[in-house]
This record gives structure tokens, sequence and C-alpha cells, in this order.
């Protein structure tokens, strides 16, 4: 049995970045901001934030274009790995080496809205979430 499934809550970094791939599809990207509080042996509070990079296409890249710096929403997905080529220029590297590093992102497959809805005008409702087709 296998299984890779992610579902996050938490807050954008940054306004939505939205293009299209070569092939027309539309492609969104997020950055969202989840955070984990807990007491240590002293009984302090300490929290540590992570930072995970949402890509979103078809259907659920449109709904995303919308989203704002600071939304508040919940993703459901899965994580994709890809391997990247960089140049070398960290710690003990040789300049213009090139290296490989692999980058996980999380793939959105629904995306909610939790922000409480503000009601200024009827007609601009914006879907509570959208199930990718």
């Amino acid at each position: 049995m296998y299984q890779n499934s992610v579902d996050l809550m938490g807050f954008l970094g940054a306004d939505a970045d939205s293009r299209n791939t070569r092939d027309g599809v539309p492609l969104t990207v997020l950055s969202l901001a989840t955070k984990r509080s807990w007491k240590d042996g002293k009984g302090e509070w300490q929290s540590q934030t992570e930072w995970h990079r949402v890509t979103c296409f078809a259907q659920v890249a449109e709904f995303a274009s919308s989203l704002r710096k600071g939304a508040h929403i919940h993703i459901t997905g899965f994580l994709r790995s890809r391997d990247i080529e960089k140049n070398g220029t960290g710690r003990g590297k040789k300049s213009g080496a090139k290296e490989t590093v692999r980058a996980w992102e999380v793939r959105a497959i629904r995306i909610a809205k939790l922000d409480p809805a503000v009601q200024e005008d009827p007609s601009s409702d914006i879907p509570a979430d959208n199930p990718a087709s």
C-alpha cells in the first residue's frame, strides 16, 4: 500500500504568482507558511515556521491566482520532488562547479480559503474551494 498526501493550513507569505505553462495550462505558485508551537523543558513557548512551495495547475491555479499575501488557506495535495542543477557556490564548492539538489513542493489538488468573506459586492463571491478536475 502507498500513500502520498499533504494537508496544510497556513498563511500566504506573498501574492500568488500566476502564469501559463508552455502548453498554455494555467500555473500558480504559492508560498505558504505553517507554524508549530510547543512548550520547552523550562515551560516557555517555542515556535517554528516552515515555508512550503505550493504549485497549482488548471482550475485550481485559476482559483489560486486571486489569492493575496496574508490569506488564510487550507491545501490538500501531494508531495512532488524534482532535481535542480545549480552552480556550486556554497561552502567548499568550486565556483562554477555544477551540483544537483532536490527540491520538494506540494502539488495542490484542492484549496479552501479560510478567511471570513467580505460582502462588499455579492456578485464578486469566490468559491470557498475549487477541486481539481
